[in-house]
């Protein structure tokens, strides 16, 4: 080739880079929501040529938004009726911000029951599926292929055998961490199954972001199951083979049909099906819930919004139980007032998570909330993996969602409110039961760190915003 053809060449690759370049750097103008992500992204593309708009292409554009907005018009449901008065001025507070952030209405005449582990929450879930008439509703993360997931599997097979409307929705991404993979397990047994984003290579979709973090069980709309477990033999164990500890809920009583019409539009979303809406069951209890469901399709940061509603209304305490922590400076700047304020702030966080990298960049969090009041109890082994929000024991939030920036900001997640004194009181208990076996961590121990250690949380803390 002559020295006139490469230089050429080199022309034309550098124009068309340029090109692509550009493009991409508009539409993260544009579309980017956060503006570190946009620059980040934006760099990626001039410094790398062509890898850097093609990386962008794969990974830094939100295909499922679109996607998911145009099903949500059709799904949508109708705005709350009348509830009973509040006469709690803090419940009604909070109440006109979850009315202004969410697509639910509140539901009165609900029942919360907490099951701890997976040896005291599988078992009413496989009764449930065992006793199911009508339809099995299981949208889950990851649903492990060891013996506990074989006892799911056989017990959603059954009754799909026997004619019960089974569907079962599995992460994409969540499903690679068991081999062989259930889906098709799922499949061979007769089980009507579906992955939401799953990878692929052709055409390109590696989105690892953008992740269904939900964790639902719907039998025959009268129960429901939620929480942060997901399906496995990591939920089981005794003493020091225990490997997590976790909590998740039961619920019964008329909200049931939101969480029914939340796990219907991931699953037209996945298998281009549409479910019927579940009826009404009457009411089991006392408790009046509200379901709010956040993703990247959403338009704002609705469970971010409410939970900061929360702490701005919160008048004797918050208690916060989280497997992983890496505040936004919202939340961080919340905390921080109540603490001021005078409310007792008190953050419950696992010594060791299952993800160290996690962990330093947490601590690199802590010293502005520290020194503010906040307090910081950390537990010891095994790895707790609850989520829980408690509101001067009269309010609290359960759910899959973890307080970092890919539960807020990048999965999709769900959560349930619950307004009820005696459930959130009960839940307020097991927060300060955790708390007596925790050691509390003091700024002066996040100060004696060495240097070495605070340059590792540090350069950790840089990259929060993508953890």
């Amino acid at each position: 080739m002559s020295a006139s053809h490469a230089v050429l060449g080199t022309a034309l690759v550098l124009l068309a880079h340029a090109g692509f370049a550009a493009a991409a750097t508009v539409h993260a103008l544009l579309r980017k929501p956060d503006p570190r992500s946009a620059l980040g992204w934006i760099i990626a593309c001039w410094v790398f040529p062509l890898a850097g708009p093609l990386l962008y292409l794969m990974f830094g554009i939100n295909r499922v938004r679109a996607r998911a907005r145009q099903l949500r018009p059709a799904t949508a449901p109708p705005r709350a009726g009348p509830l009973p008065v509040i006469a709690d001025d803090f419940a009604l507070q909070l109440t006109h911000i979850g009315d202004a952030v969410t697509q639910w209405p509140r539901i009165a005449g609900n029942a919360i029951a907490p099951l701890e582990n997976g040896e005291n929450a599988f078992p009413p879930m496989l009764r449930a599926i065992n006793e199911a008439r009508r339809s099995v509703w299981l949208a889950t993360y990851i649903f492990e292929t060891d013996p506990v997931g074989e006892q799911f599997v056989s017990a959603l097979a059954a009754a799909a055998a026997r004619g019960v409307e089974v569907r079962v929705l599995v992460d994409g991404v969540g499903e690679w961490y068991s081999w062989p993979h259930v889906v098709p397990q799922l499949r061979r047994r007769g089980v009507r199954a579906a992955r939401f984003l799953a990878p692929r290579l052709f055409p390109p979709r590696i989105a690892i972001n953008l992740r269904n973090h939900r964790k639902l069980l719907i039998v025959d709309g009268s129960t429901a199951f939620l929480g942060g477990m997901n399906i496995g033999g990591r939920e089981v164990g005794k003493g020091a083979q225990r490997r997590m500890a976790d909590l998740h809920f039961e619920v019964r009583g008329p909200v049931i049909p939101q969480l029914g019409r939340a796990f219907a539009i991931d699953w037209r979303f996945a298998a281009q099906e549409e479910l019927a809406n579940l009826p009404v069951p009457a009411a089991a209890g006392q408790a009046v819930c509200r379901v709010i469901t956040e993703g990247p399709d959403e338009d704002n940061d609705k469970l971010l919004y409410v939970i900061l509603g929360a702490l701005s209304v919160a008048r004797t305490q918050i208690l916060i139980m989280t497997p992983y922590f890496i505040p936004q400076a919202e939340l961080t700047a919340a905390l921080q007032a109540a603490a001021l304020r005078g409310v007792e702030v008190c953050l419950v966080l696992p010594e060791h998570s299952n993800l160290s990298y996690v962990d330093w960049a947490s601590r690199r969090w802590w010293g502005p909330l520290l020194a503010r009041g906040v307090r910081i109890f950390l537990q010891p082994t095994p790895f707790s993996h609850t989520k829980l929000l408690v509101v001067d024991g009269a309010y609290a939030q359960i759910g899959s969602a973890n307080l970092d920036p890919r539960s807020l900001r990048l999965n999709f997640e769900i959560a349930l409110e619950v307004y009820c004194r005696q459930s959130a009181g009960a839940l307020a208990d097991y927060v300060m039961r955790a708390r007596a076996g925790s050691r509390e961590y003091t700024l002066q121990e996040l100060e004696a760190l060495s240097l070495p250690a605070r340059v590792r949380n540090s350069a950790l803390w840089l990259l929060s915003p993508y953890l």
